[in-house]
């Protein structure tokens, strides 16, 4: 059987109003177009529904009992949808944010600020985790989307890339490599260096740009937190490479941030399980993260920080 919602609704306005002009009036439509709807129906249902005379429309006695089902039924139908609607609509609940150290540390404090005053009926919660705890989280299912470092070769997320930014070199100030303008990767060869491990989501593509430059360096030391770099450095065990992300440094360190050329970029990427839709309030701060990421790059743009 193939009936519309149309067919439907029309019938069920011509029950009430017993008239095809006032039904088609109440329902927007032309008294033909009334009039050729409930013949498809009737067509399509093989039973007659209506006695048509010139005067009035009565309902025959299958057209009386599919009358007071139907309306109820449509109703109930109507409240469904606008249901339905209204949870398309609903920006509160909780919702639990995967992110690795350095966008937790940097760029979730402004997004959390400001969906407190967006949404105050979202409870956002921030799980700060190395990288592979936030795929595995991501993939679990044990929160609603992750933040995490890019480009990513896994296929089983659907991704979305919400910053660039450069990697950067990290020295003591009173290194050499502090009073040159423009330094090259070519400039670290040999040198001792501080590096994130490989828990972090920047490790290997570090190391990538390294090779790619045909760079050789000594890994003294392989940290777990980033901010650890900052008193190693200092300290004169080595120099370091971190993301444009992390700056600005602490105030009142001994330390340097210069550009590396050529530039070599990563990612800032939200990442959901693939093919599944987020909740509402999820889609709301996913959306917030992403305007918060192209503000900063905005803010870059007008007031470079390295």
């Amino acid at each position: 059987m193939n009936y519309t919602l149309r067919q439907l609704k029309t019938f069920v306005a011509v029950a009430q109003q017993g008239s095809f002009s006032q039904a088609g009036q109440a329902i927007g439509l032309s008294q033909s177009a009334v009039s050729h709807s409930i013949k498809e129906l009737e067509a399509e249902m093989g039973v007659r529904l209506l006695d048509r005379t010139t005067r009035e429309v009565m309902l025959t006695e299958a057209g009386q009992q599919l009358a007071t089902r139907l309306e109820r039924l449509l109703e109930e139908l109507n409240t469904t949808l606008l249901d339905v609607r209204s949870y398309g609509e609903q920006r509160s609940g909780t919702v639990r944010v995967a992110a690795s150290q350095t966008p937790s540390a940097h760029l979730m404090p402004q997004c959390l600020a400001s969906c407190q005053q967006r949404y105050p009926d979202i409870r956002v919660i921030l799980h700060d985790r190395v990288q592979q705890w936030v795929l595995q989280s991501v993939r679990n299912a044990e929160v609603d989307f992750g933040i995490v470092i890019g480009p990513l070769t896994d296929s089983e997320f659907d991704s979305e890339a919400i910053l660039h930014e450069p990697f950067l070199l990290l020295c003591h100030e009173n290194d050499a490599l502090a009073q040159v303008d423009k330094a090259q990767w070519a400039m670290l060869a040999g040198r001792s260096m501080v590096l994130q491990d490989y828990a972090s989501g920047s490790r290997l593509l570090v190391d990538a740009a390294l090779q790619a430059q045909n760079v050789t360096v000594q890994v003294v030391q392989e940290i777990g937190h980033p901010a650890t770099l900052y008193p190693m450095v200092e300290a004169g065990i080595g120099i370091s490479i971190l993301p444009a992300l992390a700056l600005p440094l602490p105030a009142g360190r001994k330390l340097k941030v210069r550009r590396l050329y050529p530039e070599i970029f990563r990612s800032l990427m939200l990442i959901k399980r693939k093919n599944r839709s987020l909740t509402p309030a999820a889609e709301a701060i996913w959306q917030e993260v992403r305007q918060q990421a192209d503000l900063l790059t905005q803010q870059r743009t007008r007031k470079p920080a390295f």
